[in-house]
């Protein structure tokens, strides 16, 4: 067999195949698995998808092409797989791990306007009777109660790896010239701080931007004035083989990437965790909405 007939023959091969997608195992990938399968079927492609798997398990399945595509965070590849943790913009973290892992034949797609990166959040209506709307106004908030009223000292609400981590507190306090006395951190699981801020047992905590409980407890989101939290945009992750293999696929995911906004995600995620909507319902009532099935 030529080499001609023998590429043709393995390109063959690979299109005759579904698609094998992978997910993660929290409501914002079991929305984007549902998304991706409606939305690519409807399109022609047969899909594969598996969901709630863990991230190495994914990564390392996707070097290996035991599956085909995933959605990834430019934050968690640039931080976890790479190992870097200088401070740099969206588009260059998106850059950066499109040209590291191209050597692998992972090929990044186009990024979502979506950034699902860690913030502090308040009660909207506490944080605008003090007007505070950044970091830098809460840390000059928190030290201005510290130095003149100290029995009533702000409590932060953090999960325990924030913490902990080389890059999470401790740095992120530097950033800001934020001074912490210990009695100050609340350390609790990640799913109670959203309602450790609504009912005022801590003053501000750190949150998801793009968790439904934001929305749905209306808190504040802070500005990260000082771009101390990396970029966390979603963006389908596909092998090069399986891109070859089906013509239109890049485009279609590009498409699909392209609607999943901040506001569109947040309120996706709301309607599963709060009105406890099913993924599959969510997922296509929006791409009804916007026209893409």
């Amino acid at each position: 067999m030529s080499a001609t007939l023998a590429l043709t023959a393995s390109v063959s091969c690979w299109a005759a195949k579904p698609i094998v997608m992978a997910t993660k195992s929290f409501t914002e990938m079991h929305i984007l698995s549902a998304l991706t399968t409606i939305y690519l079927r409807k399109k022609g492609f047969q899909v594969e998808p598996k969901t709630n798997i863990a991230t190495a398990i994914s990564r390392n399945a996707m070097i290996n092409k035991q599956i085909d595509m995933m959605w990834e965070y430019t934050g968690t590849s640039l931080i976890i797989f790479n190992h870097i943790t200088q401070p740099m913009s969206a588009h260059e973290a998106w850059e950066t791990v499109r040209r590291l892992d191209a050597k692998l034949d992972l090929i990044w797609l186009n990024p979502s306007p979506m950034n699902d990166t860690y913030a502090f959040a308040m009660d909207r209506k506490r944080a605008d009777r003090d007007h505070i709307d950044t970091m830098s106004q809460l840390a000059a908030k928190i030290e201005d109660v510290r130095q003149h009223d100290p029995d009533n000292n702000w409590l932060l609400g953090l999960d325990l790896e924030f913490a902990g981590r080389s890059d999470g507190l401790k740095p992120l306090q530097k950033a800001y010239s934020m001074p912490l006395d210990r009695p100050q951190i609340r350390q609790m699981d990640p799913g109670l701080i959203y309602n450790a801020i609504r009912d005022g047992f801590v003053n501000v905590g750190l949150v998801y931007t793009t968790d439904g409980r934001v929305k749905a407890f209306d808190l504040k989101i802070l500005k990260d004035d000082k771009g101390f939290f990396p970029s966390y945009a979603i963006t389908p992750v596909v092998t090069r083989q399986a891109l070859e293999a089906h013509p239109g696929l890049a485009d279609a995911l590009n498409t699909l990437s392209a609607q999943i906004t901040d506001e569109t995600i947040t309120e996706m995620n709301k309607r599963v965790d709060i009105d406890h909507q099913s993924p599959q319902q969510v997922a296509n009532d929006f791409l009804k909405s916007k026209g893409l099935i």
